[in-house]
């Protein structure tokens, strides 16, 4: 099963960038996107389908905003939209699949550049998130949670630790949330094959030589149950694909 997580930073805007031709390319049996901003019927979907795709989508209820999907050649046994979170769910941040004994979770975590107030949401939704998922691995015991997390884990997953020590991606309550969720079972699959510095999924669109420059956070991430672990084949992230500010990354369970 191989398995793609993708912050899209707008789907339509990403189809005009290639998105299609990529989908093409056979890069993964499953694509899980992020900020899709846009409902299903806003989209011609028909494009994904005919490429064997099924096509699953969770938008959020304000227009343009947020919003996760999920393109998969395997059908799945069954989808769940949400988490029971209703803020959350307005948003569209959560849409979960079960592919046998795994179940998927594609998750679009808050971000909390805006100002304090989201901050405060993000730190809230973290914890209810948290929970949320500790519940979960009693009904659920494999797990595969993707998305874009909107944090930086740890200094190497950042081109400039100390100068974003107070940003927001990148502070210590973040990080710590981080610490406390690998410590509560889950492994980071990039890092199971990827110990090496300057790896990164997101660069900032402000400064357009930041790329180019590989001046990025890894934001982006597939985590997985502990009990996964033997399963976990390979994992990487794509810098040279270019749909969005994001790039995807990837992982292959057996």
């Amino acid at each position: 099963m191989r398995i793609i997580s993708y912050n899209v930073n707008g789907i339509r805007a990403a189809i005009n960038k290639g998105f299609l031709d990529w989908l093409k390319t056979d890069p993964a049996d499953i694509i899980c996107v992020q900020e899709t901003k846009a409902n299903k019927d806003n989209v011609d979907h028909k494009k994904i389908t005919d490429l064997g795709f099924h096509d699953y989508w969770f938008s959020a209820e304000k227009k343009g905003y947020s919003g996760v999907a999920v393109f998969t050649k395997i059908k799945p046994d069954h989808v769940e939209y949400g988490h029971a979170h209703a803020l959350s769910d307005s948003e569209g941040r959560v849409i979960q699949l079960d592919f046998g004994d795994i179940r998927l979770i594609n998750a679009y975590f808050p971000s909390g550049t805006s100002g304090d107030e989201r901050q405060m949401f993000k730190y809230q939704w973290l914890e209810d998130f948290n929970g949320y998922l500790n519940q979960l691995k009693d009904k659920y015991p494999r797990l595969v949670l993707c998305g874009d997390y909107n944090i930086a884990h740890k200094e190497i997953d950042i081109h400039d630790p100390k100068g974003n020590k107070n940003s927001s991606g990148f502070l210590p309550e973040e990080r710590a949330w981080m610490d406390k969720f690998f410590d509560n079972d889950w492994l980071d699959t990039f890092r199971l094959h990827h110990p090496e510095p300057h790896r990164y999924s997101w660069w900032s669109q402000r400064f357009p030589s930041v790329r180019a420059q590989n001046k990025g956070w890894r934001i982006d991430y597939i985590n997985a149950t502990q009990n996964l672990k033997k399963r976990i084949k390979n994992a990487d992230i794509y810098p040279d694909i270019k749909h969005s500010d994001h790039c995807p990354v990837y992982v292959e369970i057996a």
